[in-house]
């Protein structure tokens, strides 16, 4: 047989930022897309589901916002605490709504590596912490009807699809919880130091993790972080 296929262009690899709020995850992967796209065409890809930016404008809707915001997240806190009952079908199906536009973002970002593109994502899905940091929202608490249970174990299938694609690397970014506070001061003390502390544990499979203390300036971070991430673009060859 004459003639030889050409060869795959090599898939651009992938960084991705995780930390709680307030650590300049957003600003930091805008920047970072901004300054290494003087080595290789990259981008960035916001991974999170976007559900607490959705409750916080909500809640400043006049009259009934605080009171909808309230009551939504009443019933997410239950969807995510283990052994709490999932309450109501309509509740897990808008969960599942999000998971799925995070999962059609997670393959637009494949297909964008595929190009050879670098990306550098602002959070990253997870299967070690279930109903918490961006980890499946319906496999925490118990489903209250088989319609819920189905939809329960079709998220867990998507997020297992995206964890296992693991990242070159993985920044892990580390602050106190007081010191986010200050800079996100909408957010929960409680919530911040909660994920603060599941940032340390995560594995995300085994990838290359590396942890930056998030605490001085952010032009002191973030050179940390262009420093750590100039390596893994310039390993992989971009597509000619």
């Amino acid at each position: 047989m004459s003639g030889s296929s050409s060869p795959a262009p090599a898939i651009g690899p992938l960084i991705a930022l995780i930390g709680c709020d307030g650590t300049g995850k957003s600003t930091l992967a805008n920047e970072l897309a901004e300054r290494l796209n003087q080595y290789r065409p990259a981008r960035t890809c916001y991974l999170g589901l976007g559900s607490g930016d959705l409750g916080r404008r909500i809640g400043k809707l006049p009259l009934i916002g605080p009171v909808l915001e309230d009551r939504l997240t009443r019933k997410a806190k239950k969807t995510r605490s283990p052994g709490e009952k999932i309450p109501g079908p309509l509740t897990a199906l808008v969960v599942y709504v999000f998971s799925l536009l995070r999962y059609r973002r997670f393959l637009q970002m494949q297909q964008a590596r595929k190009l050879g593109i670098a990306v550098i994502t602002d959070r990253y899905p997870q299967t070690e912490m279930a109903g918490f940091y961006d980890g499946p929202g319906l496999s925490a608490a118990r489903p209250g009807s088989r319609f819920v249970a189905f939809l329960a174990r079709s998220e867990l299938r998507l997020y297992r699809k995206m964890a296992a694609v693991k990242p070159d690397l993985v920044i892990k970014l580390d602050v106190d919880p007081e010191i986010a506070l200050s800079r996100k001061p909408d957010h929960d003390l409680a919530a911040l130091k909660k994920k603060a502390a599941a940032t340390l544990k995560l594995t995300f499979g085994g990838a290359r993790t590396v942890t930056v203390d998030a605490r001085p300036s952010y032009p002191v971070v973030r050179d940390e972080v262009i420093r750590l991430c100039k390596p893994i673009l310039l390993a992989k060859p971009a597509m000619s």
